[in-house]
């Protein structure tokens, strides 16, 4: 299973030294990197456009408040969620590939993995499909153009590795707090904020759940969130590992969310209940050249956060799995991700929510329950080519979900699905008994 990486540096055509991304083993220790390298990987990833549609949504279905408290509820249990794998990441050095292959097999892992690698190719797809539908709705510019552009721009960043991440996270998000702060005070000249806190939303107390709602949420990040490790297997422990996680959950996530949220409540976006927190009309309703161009650097930059994370993600997942370079396969996934994005992937983004928050959590559970409530056994245990207590437990949580959102959206389908996923684990483990090594 285990294949060595290189030692030196990867190295470009132009001789630019690349650092390698340790695809196949553990990050050493002595290539681990700082807290706040890492922090700005997960800060500036959640800190996005995409991710204050989702929280505008809420608010405009909720009300302000009922859609502020799913919206808080939904970033703490991704901290708790994302930073117990983070903490395991930080301490081992794995990725997520290394972590399932633990936990569901040498070949079982081939499933999990190629299924969130690919779901992440998907949000790839997704937002820089956005990127162009975004300019061209603000500027007119050719849609299909600009998102072949952008994803060849995305692709190239990504290519450059887990720095690369960095340096545009502790970019991305400033740039967001800018943007974000420009469009409420433009609201504010034509809107009273103050009427945000008695806002009733648009859709009646019938329209989203609450439990709904908190899946919604969740469900913007589960994928990334489960595949926490990627970024935090670069830590240089466990607890600075859960520090960086906290930057993203519940801090710029939240940032995101609620500033979609204010604008919604104040009544400055048409058609919220479907449209939500973009605020980018914004600033480009005839507002003069520089707040077009400050637009336009905006989305590139923000879009290109997430789209590189994900892509980033995918690319190390499936180098894995083909036993290859994430580099060679960020180039690969990345022309399949803008091809995508061309074909209009961006009309299906509700669709792409509802099979996250069904199908992502309970894989995170099972890690949850494997990694980090039973890690004891990880060392006395046989390695195996399948692992078939996880499969059940996925499958359980997945099913419960499912149930769920069905048949009873009052609960959040997301929650449910991660905690079934969680106890029959631990239930088909024979937990609480004495582990081999306790």
């Amino acid at each position: 299973m285990n294949r060595s990486d290189p030692a030196p540096a990867e190295t470009a055509h132009a001789g630019l030294e690349l650092d390698p991304e340790y695809e196949h083993t553990p990050v050493p220790t002595e290539s681990r990197k700082s807290l706040l390298t890492v922090s700005a990987v997960w800060f500036g990833f959640p800190m996005i456009l995409t991710n204050a549609v989702p929280g505008g949504i809420v608010v405009a279905l909720m009300g302000f408040w009922r859609g502020l408290a799913a919206i808080v509820a939904a970033n703490l249990v991704m901290l708790v969620y994302v930073g117990l794998l983070s903490h395991r990441a930080g301490s081992t050095g794995e990725s997520f590939s290394l972590q399932a292959t633990k936990t569901f097999g040498r070949v079982g892992y081939v499933v999990a993995s190629g299924f969130l690698a690919t779901v992440v190719v998907g949000w790839f797809a997704f937002n820089t499909g956005a990127t162009g539908a975004t300019l061209h709705q603000a500027f007119g510019w050719h849609e299909q153009l600009v998102a072949a552009v952008a994803g060849v721009a995305f692709v190239a960043i990504t290519f450059l590795g887990i720095r690369a991440l960095s340096w545009l996270g502790a970019v991305a998000a400033p740039l967001f707090i800018l943007v974000g702060l420009i469009a409420l005070v433009i609201v504010s000249r034509d809107h009273d904020l103050a009427s945000v806190l008695h806002y009733k939303g648009v859709g009646g107390n019938s329209a989203l759940t609450f439990g709904a709602a908190v899946s919604l949420i969740m469900a913007t990040f589960a994928d990334s969130g489960t595949m926490t490790a990627d970024f935090t297997r670069w830590s240089r422990n466990g607890r600075q590992a859960v520090i960086a996680t906290a930057t993203a959950f519940p801090v710029a996530s939240l940032v995101a969310q609620v500033t979609g949220g204010i604008v919604v409540a104040a009544g400055a976006v048409a058609s919220a209940g479907t449209v939500g927190g973009n605020f980018l009309p914004i600033l480009t309703g005839g507002r003069g050249v520089t707040l077009d161009v400050l637009a336009a650097v905006f989305v590139f930059v923000n879009l290109g956060s997430v789209c590189s994370h994900c892509l980033y993600n995918g690319a190390l997942s499936w180098s894995h799995l083909t036993r290859t370079r994430m580099r060679v396969m960020t180039i690969v996934l990345g022309a399949v991700g803008t091809v995508a994005a061309l074909a209009g992937v961006w009309d299906h983004f509700l669709d792409w929510l509802v099979v996250l928050s069904v199908f992502v959590p309970p894989l995170g559970g099972v890690l949850i329950a494997d990694q980090v409530l039973l890690r004891r056994r990880l060392d006395g245990r046989a390695e195996a080519a399948v692992r078939p207590t996880a499969f059940a437990a996925w499958a359980a949580g997945a099913a419960a979900g499912g149930l769920v959102h069905w048949y009873a959206p009052q609960f959040s389908d997301a929650v449910t699905g991660l905690l079934v996923a969680l106890v029959a684990y631990a239930l088909l483990e024979g937990m609480p008994a004495r582990s081999r090594g306790a």
